[in-house]
């Protein structure tokens, strides 16, 4: 009940943000949070400028590292354009590691850390989550996060280390993997590592969000940042003209590459079976259950209605919801009660799925691939830029 009262609360405030809320009580709770913004951007910017005036340093690690970021909260598409990369990059020869905080990941008890701590151990004294070595997956979804475990569920051969402390995780990659190039998931923020480029992603549907800070709104910082990125990746494009957001990136940085592309549907796989894979014409005309807890939903569920599924029970839950049996087998039941053929999920979700031995209907999730539709000699130039050899890693840009 109490996970379900704070999913109840975390989706009001959400609401609140996003302006889906009117009354005393939603607004009220906008004008604190205006406020808070206020505060939120001077702090963003005083820490940034500690960077800049080298008062407080930043670490390199003896391998390149490449950030890749977003100035907003979630919902840009960032975990496909990472694995992108990963798999190119190792196809070019690097050794590849992934370098992620696990965000939302299931901590130690708090009794346990407070013992830990009153016996002398030191945060920096405990070991990395290692997720995978490149050649063996050791972590688990709760674990590690959904989102590493996917990562290195997909990418054989590239290793996924995380923690909280980056620079830690990133040494641990390099002396322990030989890890000669590190991605630096969600790491536009994380500015205690010298990297040699900041790839910056760029929702093209909703690109600095509502335009507040937060917590009034969803940008972690405010646009004028956009200055740090080398490049620019336009993410959920649908080939439409978007030369009025460019002109407008234009406006906060003048040279970084942009890149345009789109999440692209493959196909659909059996979260139980995974040699049942069907092809996205499977849906086409099917009734389907549909359940998602990811920042977007509409985002997954606008794929569906495109591949011509009719969703005819729809479940949304909170970002990186653990699901419990019963919540699962609720969605089965209701979407058979409505004869539908198959209940379909994203693919982040289905690794926080509890373990299934069988379900009343086939469940499925839609994998999906980044396809570059403009900027490919951009990409090529990027993907050129990282594997060419380096001597001195310049110091990092901070504007």
């Amino acid at each position: 009940m109490a996970k379900e009262n704070l999913d109840r609360l975390e989706q009001f405030g959400i609401d609140v943000i996003l302006g889906r809320r009117r009354g005393i009580k939603a607004s009220l709770l906008r004008g604190a949070l205006n406020g808070l913004s206020r505060l939120f951007h001077g702090l963003v910017q005083a820490r940034l400028s500690l960077f800049r005036h080298r008062i407080k340093t930043d670490y390199h690690l003896g391998a390149t590292v490449i950030s890749i970021g977003n100035l907003t909260v979630g919902g840009t598409g960032k975990t496909p354009v990472v694995e992108m990369l990963a798999r190119r990059l190792a196809g070019e020869g690097r050794k590849v590691g992934i370098l992620s905080r696990g965000y939302k990941r299931v901590k130690p008890p708090l009794r346990q850390h407070i013992s830990r701590r009153i016996r002398g151990h030191k945060p920096e004294d405990d070991p990395p989550t290692v997720v995978s070595t490149g050649g063996e997956i050791l972590g688990d979804p709760a674990n590690a996060g959904d989102e590493p475990f996917m990562l290195a569920r997909n990418l054989p051969g590239v290793a996924v280390v995380v923690d909280k402390d980056r620079v830690k995780a990133g040494r641990w990659a390099v002396r322990d993997y030989g890890c000669d190039t590190l991605l630096l998931d969600d790491g536009l923020q994380y500015v205690k590592l010298r990297r040699k480029m900041d790839i910056v992603l760029v929702d093209s549907t909703a690109p600095f969000g509502n335009d507040y800070m937060l917590p009034r709104g969803t940008l972690r910082e405010p646009p004028c940042n956009l200055r740090r990125a080398s490049v620019v990746f336009l993410t959920k494009c649908d080939g439409s003209d978007n030369s009025a957001l460019i002109t407008r990136l234009r406006r906060y940085n003048k040279t970084a590459a942009i890149i345009e592309c789109r999440h692209r549907p493959v196909h659909l796989q059996n979260l139980l079976d995974p040699a049942d894979i069907k092809p996205l014409d499977y849906l086409n005309g099917r009734k389907v259950g549909t359940v998602a807890g990811i920042a977007v939903p509409e985002a997954f569920e606008n794929i569906l209605r495109r591949l011509g599924a009719n969703m005819v029970v729809t479940r949304r839950y909170t970002d990186h919801h653990r699901y419990t049996e019963e919540e699962i087998n609720e969605c089965v039941l209701r979407a058979d009660d409505e004869f539908a053929d198959c209940v379909v999920t994203t693919e982040k979700d289905s690794v926080r799925f509890p373990d299934l031995s069988k379900t009343l209907l086939p469940v499925y999730f839609l994998r999906i691939e980044i396809e570059i539709l403009a900027g490919h000699e951009e990409f090529e130039e990027c993907i050129r830029r990282i594997c060419r050899p380096t001597g001195v890693v310049p110091p990092m840009k901070i504007l």
